[in-house]
């Protein structure tokens, strides 16, 4: 799902860098707020090394093969911490294993990093349903709802940004059926990350509760 090198025009190059760097300076700011910024350091530098080799695993999908990207699962743990962790694993990724590309590293960051926040804000909200659901339940529907939502949100960011900039020259349909087919694919890998989620989550708060997310 990364977008490599070449597929986008310039400007949506340049805009990917400008609106990754504002979402990276507030998640930075957000950071800072905490009362000891540097205590969730090290469980982001550990998943921060999950999510670069993640794209190493893939899952044959037809009519593709896919692989984990497990930005829901950064951001339902990590919070804010998410943002950064996923420019710099995206960052060695382009350049250790040429998924996706240095002129695309801002969109791509942008569409996962974004996502996973937005994972974070859904899982949020298993505190106010655990009145109603119980914690246990509550927990293992947000937390699925917000492991699903990162990938489901970054391949719509992904189907929006490539089929409204597909270069001239190239074949429109033949593009277009495509992204469609990846996009498809990954739509069994939403449930298989969000039931991924969801089990961790249950087990860390059950063994070490700490590593969520407040």
């Amino acid at each position: 799902m990364h977008i490599p090198d070449g597929l986008l025009p310039a400007q949506v190059c340049a805009g990917g860098y400008v609106v990754t760097g504002l979402a990276t300076w507030f998640s930075l700011k957000q950071i800072n707020r905490q009362p000891n910024p540097s205590e969730n350091v090290p469980k982001a530098a550990l998943l921060t090394a999950a999510f670069f080799l993640a794209s190493s695993i893939h899952v044959p999908i037809p009519p593709a093969s896919v692989h984990f990207v497990l930005n829901g699962l950064l951001g339902v743990i990590l919070g804010y911490f998410a943002m950064p962790a996923i420019l710099i694993g995206l960052f060695f990724q382009a350049i250790m294993f040429q998924h996706g590309g240095l002129t695309t590293l801002g969109v791509n960051a942008a569409m996962m990093g974004i996502s996973a926040l937005c994972a974070s804000f859904i899982f949020s909200f298993h505190t106010l349903a655990k009145r109603w659901l119980g914690e246990q339940n509550s927990l293992f529907l947000f937390s699925f709802l917000a492991g699903a939502s990162g990938l489901g949100i970054a391949i719509t960011i992904f189907i929006v940004l490539v089929i409204t900039t597909i270069p001239t020259g190239f074949d429109a349909g033949t593009e277009q059926a495509a992204v469609y087919g990846l996009a498809i694919a990954h739509v069994p890998m939403m449930f298989i990350e969000g039931i991924f989620t969801a089990m961790l989550v249950l087990f860390l708060q059950r063994v070490k509760p700490q590593l969520l997310q407040d």
